[in-house]
């Protein structure tokens, strides 16, 4: 019995999303990417590293540093149930005479987050958690996954004691150069009041070929591709 055009065309797209399903998730691997910062208005270096702590567990670091200036962010977090999960996070930044040191602890057994160190007392926690949750450094790896996997670029941060949902969206294809070399990359915007993050993701590389976040129209941080090991 021959089917109609309009059964044929439903059995391809079933077919299609059996396929997509049988996919494997984007692999994690230890790298080691290396970037040009602008920095509060001052050059930088910056970089970008994710190193395996045994198991289905991982270390993701960046750092930005100048002569004003020097920031270090990591989260450590495991791959759960086809999730990426924070498990813990540290916050240290040096401005001039001006520290800061922040600490991260998501304890997903009592299905709760809180952070210590140099934080309000409203912005301790703890804070419920629920499946999906993610930390804003994460995220960034989150972006260039779900990007260069065609998924909805949705969600749910949980960060230093606030709950926010974010959803990036696709702003166009843009040409980028990194080490010379001319790459087609996928920019995607998030826009929150006077604070905007852009990233330029390229098909291949495991983070974001450049990031920028801007506040009040002006340049905060700029993270530019240099090369990724």
């Amino acid at each position: 019995m021959s089917l109609s055009p309009a059964s044929r065309l439903l059995r391809t797209a079933a077919t299609l999303t059996l396929l997509l399903a049988a996919l494997p998730a984007f692999a994690l691997k230890p790298f080691n990417a290396q970037y040009e910062a602008d920095y509060m208005g001052v050059s930088a270096t910056g970089s970008m590293s994710i190193e395996s702590q045994g198991g289905n567990r991982w270390k993701y670091t960046l750092k930005v540093a100048n002569k004003v200036a020097q920031l270090s962010q990591s989260t450590v977090f495991e791959e759960h149930n086809g999730l990426w999960r924070p498990l813990s996070g540290t916050d240290h930044s040096f401005l001039l005479i001006k520290k800061i040191r922040r600490n991260a602890v998501y304890d997903w057994s009592a299905g709760e987050a809180r952070w210590s160190g140099d934080v309000k007392p409203e912005r301790a926690g703890p804070v419920k958690l629920q499946a999906g949750d993610m930390d804003a450094l994460l995220i960034n790896l989150a972006i260039a996954r779900d990007v260069q996997a065609g998924k909805p670029l949705n969600y749910r941060l949980v960060d230093e004691g606030r709950v926010k949902d974010m959803a990036y969206t696709v702003a166009g294809r843009e040409a980028i150069t990194i080490a010379g070399e001319t790459k087609q990359a996928t920019k995607v915007v998030y826009r929150n009041g006077s604070k905007e993050t852009i990233a330029w993701v390229v098909e291949g590389i495991p983070v974001p070929a450049r990031i920028l976040q801007r506040k009040d129209g002006k340049d905060d941080i700029d993270l530019r591709l240099v090369a990724v090991k």
